[in-house]
């Protein structure tokens, strides 16, 4: 899958560049649970220097790929990917999928599949054996639309803040 890839549907996913930061800080924030900042705050917040900062590094990275989902030219979604090498399973290469995300109102149209069929696609042509997410346990609406894609839900998922 090169850098883009153009869906039936006409949505297009593409490696994140520069310019999309603030519009996927948006994304990511609309998609929290419990969100409750309004449109000029979040602009606000989309402004902080430090998503840039966090893009420049995740762009760098040559294990991690942030990925955007275009609509007639506009972002309407994001997912990050990131390979894991690990020793489990004679050395089977991981792919985890982060900050999946679809514009509010573009959810139930088929985006997201879309999304994880090229996150899928993207592990799987780098040597991934296997992809996992953790979805927060608020978003039921996520977890169902995540197991109708054939994950399965095998392991709790533990976070500490550092």
């Amino acid at each position: 899958m090169g850098i883009a890839n153009v869906d039936a549907a006409g949505i297009v996913i593409r490696r994140a560049r520069r310019e999309d930061v603030a519009r996927i800080a948006t994304l990511i924030m609309l998609g929290a649970p419990q969100q409750r900042k309004s449109a000029a705050e979040i602009a606000a917040e989309t402004r902080d220097p430090a998503y840039l900062a966090a893009f420049t590094e995740v762009d760098a990275s040559p294990h991690n790929t942030l990925f955007v989902a275009e609509q007639a030219g506009e972002v309407i979604g994001t997912f990050q990917v990131t390979l894991i090498p690990g020793l489990a399973a004679r050395g089977r290469k991981r792919a985890k999928f982060e900050s999946v995300h679809v514009a509010p109102e573009c959810r139930g149209q088929g985006i997201g599949a879309v999304m994880i069929r090229h996150a899928l696609a993207f592990a799987r042509e780098r040597g991934a054996g296997l992809a996992e997410l953790t979805s927060h346990n608020d978003r039921r609406d996520a977890h169902r639309f995540y197991v109708r894609l054939g994950f399965e839900q095998s392991h709790q998922g533990f976070k500490i803040a550092l």
